[in-house]
């Protein structure tokens, strides 16, 4: 486990008088900061470059942090810790900001809020390889996810279809890739933005199926914790009014949320 602080930066110019606003009493586990739990890499969502941590999620957590008027710092961990609740239930961190994905199972061990971000499951294969959809993956090696919703996705497939694949589990979205590229696999069965950001950087790669599971990211923290849930709420619900959220998505994504 690691910890670092996230690119923070103030939007207030500093020659414009500020309204005197109430920062919300939340008890945090570290004074002064908001401690946030994520799984690194996922690019665009958290990843390191030059030193700090940035992405989508972290700048959607920065306004939380700011609304709190502390800063954020985040914590480096396996998925598994914080998906099942227990990094929260230790005392690690404040919230969970990984990409993660609302479902029931996870919704019983740890409280979401509201949606913040709308993902599919998609392949990334080489782009010389005649693969099109799973069907095409039959008798050959698919890297996915220990954990996530598209190692669920796959699974179900395979059970469908007599485990026509071969599943090959790896740790993070960075292992599958690499997978790949590597030729350990054909295939990786990930979350659709990530795959895209790869095969924009990796033009021998290529994205040739989405698979819409209706999935919604949301951000976490533990469970009956509902002062902080309710400010995560707000500032979500304030986000999408401003134009704050739409300027976030756009950064990111090179369009805004609804010209997906």
């Amino acid at each position: 486990m690691s910890l670092g602080l996230a690119a923070c930066g103030s939007t207030t110019d500093a020659a414009e008088p500020t309204e005197e606003r109430v920062v919300p009493d939340v008890d945090l586990v570290s004074e002064g900061r908001l401690l946030t739990c994520t799984h690194l890499p996922y690019q665009p969502f958290q990843y390191e470059e030059g030193g700090e941590v940035v992405g989508f999620d972290v700048d959607i957590v920065d306004l939380i942090a700011d609304e709190l008027g502390v800063e954020q710092a985040i914590v480096d961990m396996p998925f598994e810790g914080i998906q099942n609740g227990e990094a929260l239930d230790a005392g690690e961190c404040d919230i969970a900001a990984a990409a993660m994905t609302i479902t029931g199972p996870r919704g019983e061990v740890i409280d979401f809020a509201y949606p913040y971000f709308n993902a599919a499951q998609a392949l990334l294969v080489e782009r010389a390889s005649p693969v099109r959809g799973l069907d095409g993956m039959h008798g050959m090696r698919l890297a996915i996810q220990t954990g996530t919703t598209g190692a669920e996705f796959v699974e179900q497939y395979n059970a469908e279809h007599g485990d026509p694949i071969e599943l090959v589990y790896y740790s993070n979205l960075s292992a599958l890739t690499q997978s790949l590229r590597s030729d350990e696999t054909d295939g990786v069965v990930s979350d659709n933005g990530p795959l895209h950001e790869f095969a924009e950087v990796y033009r021998d790669t290529e994205v040739v199926a989405e698979f819409d599971t209706g999935e919604q990211y949301g951000l976490a923290v533990r469970k009956g914790n509902t002062e902080l849930l309710d400010v995560v709420n707000r500032v979500l619900e304030e986000a999408r009014t401003d134009g704050r959220y739409e300027e976030i998505h756009l950064k990111w994504f090179g369009v805004t949320p609804n010209q997906w």
